[in-house]
């Protein structure tokens, strides 16, 4: 009996809503509703989304595994693009900044703003830094002589890179960049900074042209502790063709 009412008052009330403002004072207001909802984001730079891997899971075994691919894949570097969608919406960022200009200007913005961004675009270039396992990789053309020029030799270059991930304490990253006179240097950075950011604690800036994920995540199922047995491993996925086209990069 008392649902009966209710159903009743409820029913009364709409009607009576209705013949006051009218059907089309209804169909306006609520077309209010959704056009506001759609101006939250309408303008709004949401299409840092990820992209597919450009290899299987388990193609780069037996230095990588695939569950460790698969989890930093579909979890980890997941999360970071969901996050900066989350972030560009809160922070009303303009469809036509790029990502890599929110890095340049990432002091201006919120740390989850700085963590996601760089947590993105780290990621999304790791993946295209490495390949299927490949004897004897090592780089040529441009790449080489530009290596040889910085560093002397390729085996020096290696063992400075290397060595710049061994001594990251904590998570972070090591890069390979060209700075602004167009030398090429190595660096590291914490957490998920990178050279691109307008941060006092980048030691050196400049375009990323290799970079090496050395985060407990990206090895631990198989290297465990063993950080500079995983370095050495890598040295075996790296798409020196990728590394190339970076190095063309104006």
């Amino acid at each position: 009996m008392l649902n009966n009412r209710r159903k009743f008052l409820k029913k009364s009330f709409s009607n009576s809503f209705l013949a006051i403002v009218g059907w089309e004072s209804m169909i306006s207001l609520l077309s209010s509703f959704s056009l506001h909802e759609n101006n939250l984001t309408e303008n709004v730079n949401i299409n840092f989304e990820q992209k597919p891997l450009p290899y299987a899971y388990n193609a780069l075994e037996d230095c990588i595994d695939a569950t460790t691919m698969e989890i930093h894949y579909t979890k980890h570097a997941a999360a970071y693009a969901k996050n900066l969608n989350e972030a560009l919406i809160a922070e009303k960022v303009q469809k036509e900044i790029s990502l890599e200009k929110i890095l340049a200007n990432i002091s201006k913005y919120s740390v989850k703003m700085r963590n996601n961004a760089g947590g993105h675009f780290n990621h999304e270039l790791f993946w295209q830094c490495m390949q299927p396992k490949t004897i004897n990789n090592l780089p040529k053309d441009n790449i080489l002589l530009e290596i040889n020029k910085s560093f002397g030799d390729f085996a020096a270059f290696k063992k400075l890179f290397s060595d710049a991930g061994k001594s990251r304490f904590g998570s972070g990253w090591v890069w390979l960049v060209k700075d602004e006179s167009g030398k090429l240097k190595i660096t590291s950075t914490a957490n998920q900074d990178n050279p691109l950011m307008d941060l006092k604690e980048i030691e050196i800036k400049g375009s990323p042209i290799l970079c090496l994920d050395v985060w407990e995540h990206a090895y631990y199922l198989k290297y465990q502790n063993k950080r500079a047995d995983y370095i050495e491993q890598w040295w075996n996925l790296v798409n020196w063709n990728f590394v190339e086209k970076r190095l063309s990069i104006k």
